[in-house]
């Protein structure tokens, strides 16, 4: 157990990262994911962005910033568990089927949890957002696993 210790606690804390996000309210999530729209603007845009061209870009991209959220911090959280599940059952179907359950596992707890905090909501499109995410860098390292064996062993 003490070997995986720095793995467990990685996934630990990124699972807790997650659920600061999903404790925000509603109006600062909102909010971060406008800041972040108009930020990259400034720094793309040659010209001064108006406030009615702000509005018109967090409009158009506010939901793909949003969803692009879901799918990276889950990502994020499937490369993690992915790492463990790997140092317990090497590159195996287990790994590959483990680290995406415990991603939808807590997909559905945190969406869960988003239904009980202010202008937030439980949704399992999100929930389906967040297992993509997990299912994407699964693959991919699933695959790359496979090819660094099929090196090993040549």
């Amino acid at each position: 157990m003490k070997k995986y210790l720095i793995d467990i606690l990685l996934i630990i804390i990124w699972m807790g990262v997650i659920f600061s996000f999903s404790n925000q309210t509603g109006e600062f999530s909102g909010s971060l994911s406008s800041t972040l729209i108009i930020k990259v603007a400034n720094i793309i845009s040659k010209e001064e962005i108006t406030p009615a061209k702000e509005e018109e870009l967090i409009n158009k991209y506010s939901f793909i910033v949003r969803k692009g959220a879901h799918f990276s911090i889950y990502f994020i959280l499937a490369l993690l568990s992915f790492n463990l599940a790997r140092k317990i059952y090497s590159i195996s179907p287990k790994t590959f089927i483990y680290t995406i359950i415990f991603a939808f596992i807590y997909a559905c707890t945190d969406e869960l949890h988003q239904a009980f905090i202010s202008g937030r909501a439980c949704s399992f499109i999100d929930v389906l957002i967040d297992s993509l995410g997990a299912i994407c860098a699964t693959t991919l390292l699933t695959i790359i696993g496979n090819i660094r064996n099929k090196g090993m062993t040549k």
